[in-house]
């Protein structure tokens, strides 16, 4: 009998449902990675295997102006990742919460590529 810990039970969650999320090249995955400290989002073609954007917070252009929240540091990789998505041409995702709870930072960062001009 093994013992189920919140990274196992995150990682199945994310194994289900990703058996009915995947990206295309007309609409690509926005997935999110959380650690304790950082926020990642990227975009993702998986049919081609390619990575459209990506941001951190871990960027050195995302962390200048000062100490800021993790949810408004998310916030700002949400905006980021949004512009950068645009600028290659993708106007609609599908968002891949990673088997995180739509809750606090990644429903920050998903809020923010929404206002930024991100679809889904």
């Amino acid at each position: 009998m093994s013992k189920v810990t919140r990274r196992v039970a995150r990682i199945r969650r994310h194994v289900r449902v990703r058996k009915s999320v995947s990206g295309t090249s007309l609409r690509p995955r926005l997935n999110v990675y959380r650690s304790a400290s950082h926020i990642y989002a990227q975009v993702i073609d998986d049919v081609a295997g390619h990575t459209l954007a990506a941001a951190s917070d871990a960027e050195p252009a995302l962390t200048a102006g000062g100490p800021r929240t993790k949810t408004e540091r998310a916030a700002l990789v949400g905006k980021a990742v949004a512009e950068r998505a645009k600028a290659n041409g993708v106007a609609n995702v599908v968002f891949d919460r990673g088997g995180y709870q739509y809750h606090g930072r990644v429903k920050a960062l998903a809020e923010a590529a929404r206002e930024a001009g991100l679809g889904f």
